[in-house]
């Protein structure tokens, strides 16, 4: 082997060292972030062959053993799925809309296909089976349980949560969808026309390239942090104070509005004023539009675009922090970054990523039927709310009854489901029902919050439980720090048959610190 490799060149043998696919984009990164140093030789980009076997043995060569020495010896690493690409865990429709919380679908699918292994030595359901998921979330067990030819019912306390879900099961028009978008870009870009922010933002990009150039010049910059050559809090914050004056003068020249005239409701706070009226020009679009599929997609594309145009810094999307109408240095991007003054860019971006994906998932798809009910899990009469919503799925309950279930309860303490898509609830006019979320963040991990939580997921399993055959299955995905699920499972009177532990890997947002979650499989006593 050579001492030197160009990209595709390290590409080939980091596959070969890690025994799975690793793609020129993959190492392209690792420059970018300073984890390599790059070089040119004539023109061509290369990297020394040592620098790649040091990054390589420091993060991945004992990583099983390191996630053992810190979870216990019990821990499945086949459940890790590590073998699988972000894109194949994010496959087609899961990634039409972020999700905290959400599990991979490589994980449903692992435990309700037909294959069996050293772990899973029989198989739990068939083809035509139903599928239970009372914490339905944005629809993982239901888009799989399509794909598996699997009829599937959810249930959310979430309003938005259903909307996700019903959205991405859904059969489109194509053809529809992709004509009301080009018709609703060709409107917003009209409407900009009135407005002076695009060619505001031209010039501030203009500007902060050349300012970024000079001072924070990529990949050089990161691998002088990643080397403690350069203090990456000290030297930001100076060239941050540097460049807003210049951004000051920008605004004042183009008499940019920044803030809205109140601060009531999450869409006041969160988006820039100019932001604000393209989102309402656009929504006032979609609510015209007579073909209610075609509006829900286009309402949840709309979605994901607002969430990615809040003014906030890129590090804090997933917990924010204080509104940001300036410019400022991003340690995630190693420059000054900007907050956005359209939303034109995303909306194009996730039109398009939508369209594909949906187009993807339609050649994957059964004619098994899946819905998600908005109601209480713990109370909710499924067969009664399901008949007004799809006949024939309830009638197919009232036949043969619900096989089994295979959820992911809230995790206790940890994330405010509604909380999460404020700005969603904001601009839909969502009914929100956050005092009947089971375990959110705002009531804590305390002794009282732990009863509470134990109580409301037995209640869920009591109810569900009427539903099911008498030799049903129930996988349960939980983060069980505080072992509540034996007595959960006790006061449902079901047993615990089995606990697959598993690392969870590809985490999202924020912490990335060893963890694992265990999958309860839970049959009646």
């Amino acid at each position: 082997m050579q001492d030197h490799l160009t990209i595709k060149e390290a590409s080939v043998w980091a596959s070969d060292r890690l025994g799975k696919q690793v793609t020129s984009a993959n190492i392209t990164y690792l420059i970018q972030y300073g984890k390599v140093r790059k070089f040119s030789d004539n023109g061509m980009v290369k990297m020394r062959l040592v620098d790649l076997e040091k990054y390589y043995t420091d993060s991945y060569q004992s990583r099983e053993q390191i996630w053992k020495s810190k979870l216990g010896d019990d821990l499945n690493w086949d459940l890790s799925f590590s073998q699988y690409k972000e894109a194949e865990t994010t496959k087609h429709v899961h990634r039409l809309h972020p999700y905290k919380g959400k599990f991979i679908p490589q994980l449903v699918e692992y435990f309700l296909d037909q294959h069996t292994d050293s772990f899973k030595q029989q198989t739990f359901f068939n083809e035509g089976d139903i599928i239970l998921d009372p914490f339905c979330g944005s629809g993982t067990t239901l888009v799989q349980a399509n794909e598996l030819n699997l009829h599937a019912i959810g249930i959310d306390v979430s309003v938005f949560n259903a909307f996700i879900s019903n959205t991405k099961v859904t059969n489109y028009d194509l053809q529809k969808v992709v004509g009301e978008v080009h018709e609703i870009t060709t409107q917003l870009q009209e409407f900009q026309k009135n407005n002076n922010n695009v060619s505001f933002e031209q010039h501030l990009v203009k500007q902060l390239n050349g300012f970024n150039t000079e001072f924070f010049p990529a990949p050089e910059f990161r691998y002088k942090v990643a080397n403690r050559e350069i203090n990456e809090k000290l030297y930001g914050a100076e060239k941050e104070k540097i460049f807003l004056e210049q951004y000051q003068n920008l605004v004042n020249q183009y008499d940019i509005r920044l803030l809205q005239e109140e601060q009531n409701t999450f869409l006041d706070k969160w988006f820039l004023y100019i932001v604000r009226k393209e989102i309402d020009f656009v929504s006032a679009y979609i609510k015209s539009i007579k073909d209610e599929k075609i509006k829900n997609i286009l309402r949840l594309i709309l979605s994901r675009t607002i969430r990615s145009c809040r003014a906030t810094t890129h590090a804090d999307l997933g917990t924010l922090k204080a509104p940001v109408t300036t410019t400022y240095f991003c340690k995630k991007h190693g420059k000054i970054c900007k907050p956005l003054f359209s939303i034109l860019s995303w909306w194009q971006r996730y039109t398009q990523d939508t369209v594909k994906r949906l187009q993807y998932f339609t050649t994957l798809k059964t004619n098994s039927r899946q819905q998600c009910l908005v109601g209480d899990s713990r109370n909710i009469d499924i067969t009664d709310v399901l008949t007004n919503q799809d006949q024939q799925l309830a009638q197919l309950i009232k036949n043969n009854k619900i096989a089994g279930i295979f959820s992911s309860p809230p995790y206790i303490g940890l994330i405010n489901y509604h909380e999460q898509h404020a700005y969603a609830y904001d601009m839909f006019g969502f009914d929100r029902k956050d005092e009947l979320e089971i375990g959110p963040l705002y009531k804590g991990q305390g002794i009282e919050a732990r009863k509470s939580y134990t109580k409301a997921i037995a209640d869920v399993l009591i109810n569900c439980k009427k539903y099911l055959k008498n030799d049903y299955d129930i996988f349960l995905v939980a983060n069980d720090k505080y072992r509540l699920y034996p007595q959960i499972a006790q006061l449902a009177k079901m047993k615990i048959v089995n606990e697959y532990k598993r690392p969870v890997l590809n985490r999202v947002e924020k912490g990335r610190a060893a963890y694992a979650e265990i999958i309860f499989h839970l049959k009646g006593n």
